[in-house]
Parts: structure tokens; C-alpha cells; sequence
């Protein structure tokens, strides 16, 4: 096993839409939802317990990267985590097909360079990068890929620009669909299946140095 780099009594924020909320409590603030931030703790805690790392879930349904933005003060910043991992830019896609509301890749751009660098700023947290992902189910979502695709360009550079440790979901959803179809991971092509979170979680695993 790789060596683990997040060290005892450290703190880990997951934020993001509702891939990252899974359906967690408003009412208590630990609470970490039904998906992969629920696995990756759980797993996390099994094999490493006595390094007591605290996980934290702010994701919310629906956002997009700018709504990340408004509220990173008090969802990221006022928390003061030693890891801050983000996944988000599917509903910067989604709104161009469902409400005729699209973000451009440069918006969503400035708007995930801004949360990174006023994270930067104020905290000495590392960051966890995922990106954005979707499958071919239903078949409508093929048309995504035009939209979707220099989004996820985006968070490579970013990664890159950011030092962050880089988890490239979309490539891994499509290997994974190649061992059984799409709906079997993500229902719609979007929302993870139990399947699905626990690919997130096994790839955000591996991706620290756990397993």
C-alpha cells in the first residue's frame, strides 16, 4: 500500500452538486449523505483509524461552479479544512439542455480558478480535483460530450496550474461501462448507482495513497 498522505487529526471537505450531497442532512453537519463521501470515510476510518481524520460533506443539488463561488466563504473557507476536494461542472452542462441556460467553458473557468485561488490565499489545504463525467444513457446525453468535454479540459489544467491531486472520472466511468452498460453506474448518465459512488470512492482512495 502506497504511503498515505493525509496525516493524522487533519480535516477533509468534500463539496460539489448532488453527486457530492447525496441526499445529506441539512440538520447535522456531519452528516455525510448516502454516496461516495459516506464510502470514502468509511473506508478511510476502517483502514487507517488511528489518524482520526475528520470528513465534512457541503455538497449541494444543482449547483454549478459559480454557486460554489458565492458560497466558499462560509462553506469552505470559514471550515478550514487540510483538504478540500471538489467535484462539480455537470450542471454547467445540464442547464444548457434543460433550461436553454448555458455556461461557457471561460466562465466556468473563472469561476473554478476563483474558489482555487482564494483557496490557496487563505488556507494551506491540499486540493482533490475530480472531474466531471457522463454516460451515454440515455442516448441524449451524447450530445453532452460537445459541452462537457473542455469543461473537464478546464479542471485538467487547473489541476495542473493548482497542484492538486488530479482523480479523471470521466475516463474511468467509461472504462467501467465497457465491463457492463452505462445504467449500471449512473441511472440517467449523471447520478451514480451504489456502483457508481463506490468507483468514486475507490478511485478517491487510490488516489491519496489508501489502497
Amino acid at each position: 500500500m502506497s504511503a498515505v498522505r493525509i496525516q493524522a487529526g487533519q480535516s477533509v471537505l468534500f463539496q460539489g452538486d448532488s453527486i457530492t450531497d447525496a441526499g445529506r442532512s441539512r440538520e447535522n453537519p456531519a452528516e455525510l449523505g448516502r454516496g461516495y463521501p459516506h464510502l470514502v470515510a468509511a473506508w478511510f476510518g476502517m483502514l487507517q483509524p488511528e489518524l482520526r481524520v475528520r470528513f465534512l460533506n457541503r455538497g449541494i443539488s444543482g449547483n454549478r461552479a459559480r454557486d460554489l463561488q458565492s458560497r466558499w466563504q462560509a462553506d469552505c473557507l470559514d471550515l478550514k479544512p487540510d483538504w478540500v476536494s471538489i467535484l462539480i461542472g455537470i450542471n454547467d452542462t445540464w442547464r444548457r439542455f434543460d433550461r436553454q441556460d448555458p455556461t461557457a467553458a471561460a466562465d466556468f473557468a473563472a469561476s473554478y480558478r476563483d474558489i482555487l485561488r482564494r483557496t490557496q490565499d487563505a488556507l494551506q489545504a491540499r486540493l482533490i480535483l475530480l472531474e466531471p463525467f457522463v454516460l451515454p444513457h440515455p442516448a441524449d446525453r451524447k450530445a453532452w460530450r460537445e459541452d462537457l468535454d473542455p469543461k473537464i479540459a478546464v479542471v485538467r489544467e487547473l489541476a495542473l496550474e493548482f497542484n492538486a491531486v488530479y482523480i479523471p472520472l470521466d475516463g474511468l466511468f467509461a472504462a467501467a461501462a465497457a465491463r457492463r452498460e452505462p445504467s449500471f453506474w449512473a441511472a440517467d448518465g449523471v447520478h451514480p448507482t451504489p456502483s457508481g459512488h463506490a468507483l468514486i470512492a475507490r478511485a478517491w482512495l487510490e488516489a491519496v495513497g489508501v489502497c
